[in-house]
Formats: C-alpha cells, structure tokens, sequence
C-alpha cells in the first residue's frame, strides 16, 4: 500500500465523550491523505469502553494497550505509522478544515523545517486565542509554544526517541520532543492563523500541568533534561519570562483599577439603595 502523507495519532483514555468529534475533524479536512491511528490507553470508563466496541472508520486503525500514558500511547502509534508526517491530536480537541493542507505545505515545500505549527483557539469551558510568535530555542525554553499536534517528520521524531514518558511524566512530553528536535538544529515555524482548536475543561490535564507541585515537577524534569541549553539562554530565558509577569501584572492592575474606578461606586450605591429600602420598610412596619 502506498504511504500515506499524515498519519494522524489520537490516544484516548477515557475520552470517548469526545473522541468522534476529534476523529470527525480529521475526516474534514481538505487534505485527505492521511491514516488514523487511535489508541486506547487502557480506558476504564465503560462509555469510552462502548465506543471502542463498535468504533469503525476508514483509513483508520484502533491498538490497544494498558495504561500507561500519553507518551507511551504516542510512541505505540508511531511504531504502526506509515506516514512521512506525525500530528499527535489528543482524543478531546479537533482540527480546522485547512489544518494539515496549510502545515504540511510548508513542510513539503522546504526540507529544512522538521515541523509547523499554528495559533489555536480554546473552546470548551474558555474562549481565547493563542498567538505564539517564534519557535526558535530561546523561545521554546521559555515556553512551550508549539501545538502538539504540529505535523513533524517522523524521521525526525524517531531520531530523537520519540516521547520521553520516563522522564517527562509531567505534562511536559510534547515540550520536550519540540526542545530535542531544535536543540539538533533542527527547525520549526508557525503560521500566524487561528487553524486549531483546544478544548479546555475544568479539571482537565493541561489545567493541573499549570498548577502548583505539577509545574514545578515539569520545570525540574525539563532542567535537568535540557540543562545545557538553559545555561546557555539563561539570560534570553529570563527576560522572556520577566515580560510575561509584567504583562500580568499590568492586566492584573487594569482589573484592580476597573474594580475601584467602576464597579466600587456601583455596589456603594446599590448599598445605599438596599439601606434605603430597608429603612422605609421598616418605618411602614412601624
């Protein structure tokens, strides 16, 4: 059989509520040269459970493994794969119709790139845009600023070993192979369009990856990874990082502002109102 030119990887533990709506997406798009291969992580939700049962689509193939993980679910996939390209979609968001038309055009059309990216737009339980400008290493040490379901060369993702689920357990897998690839010089670029879509939920991975020991633990496992290109970047590191938090801090202080400018001379008067009520009903009671 010919190669197809995509193969698209979806793990899925215990996302079958979602899982359709993200293999649909692929289904949708303009570019139809591509293979499916899904994953089922060891689900043990029995709705996930019933849709593994009976889920069948062309071109597409469902492998099954115990629980161990997106890296490792990620890693089988691409064992099986036959495409020239990787995009890894996670099993609970979905694709813009020109997604792998725009990305993998690119690719084709310049050998020195080993993967594209794009903007992406959340849904679900946020709406906002995401507008990452460069993928370069300083850029990437800072941040993770690239899609994880960035068509890649699949030489280029078995060069570096794939997904590392043993040291980089945190969340911070898709960040990691992105660093490995660039730090080989090898190169990225993303498309200044909105051409994805992320759904965020409360409760959800990426939410708890932000968080608290689980941050931290993602830092610790990406610095002692990459430690030699932390050292070397420190200072481009820093001032990236040192721009977020006044950013923040500026969105954080417009919000204190409106709060006191605006919406305080507003609740003072409703409370004055609300007193007044309260007084002349009571004088009617009397």
């Amino acid at each position: 059989m010919e190669s197809p030119k995509v193969s698209v990887i979806v793990p899925c533990f215990n996302h079958g509520a979602f899982l359709e709506e993200a293999v649909d997406s692929v289904f949708a798009q303009t570019c139809q040269d591509f293979e499916i291969i899904v994953v089922d992580d060891g689900s043990t939700d029995p709705a996930t459970q019933r849709l593994f049962a009976r889920f069948r689509r062309p071109r597409t193939q469902v492998l099954r493994s115990e629980h161990r993980g997106v890296a490792a679910a990620r890693n089988l996939a691409i064992q099986q794969s036959r495409g020239r390209y990787i995009s890894a979609l996670d099993a609970d968001d979905r694709l813009h119709p020109e997604f792998l038309a725009r990305t993998t055009a690119l690719l084709d059309a310049d050998p020195g790139l080993a993967f594209c990216s794009t903007w992406l737009e959340t849904f679900g339980g946020e709406s906002w845009v995401w507008r990452p400008e460069r993928c370069d290493l300083p850029a990437l040490l800072a941040e993770c600023v690239v899609l994880t379901a960035a068509p890649v060369r699949r030489e280029a993702v078995l060069a570096v070993g794939g997904y590392d689920g043993e040291r980089c357990a945190a969340g911070d897998e898709d960040w990691d192979l992105w660093l490995s690839l660039v730090e080989r010089g090898l190169a990225g670029t993303i498309i200044p369009e909105v051409l994805f879509f992320y759904r965020r939920v409360p409760g959800s991975r990426s939410e708890s990856c932000a968080r608290g020991e689980t941050r931290l633990a993602l830092w610790r496992n990406l610095l002692a990874k990459h430690r030699a290109s932390y050292l070397a970047h420190a200072s481009e590191v820093f001032l990236r990082k040192e721009r977020q938090c006044g950013e923040i801090l500026r969105d954080n202080w417009l919000l204190e502002y409106a709060i006191e400018a605006e919406l305080r001379p507003q609740f003072e008067a409703r409370q004055a109102e609300l007193a007044r009520l309260q007084a002349a009903l009571a004088e009617e009671d009397r």
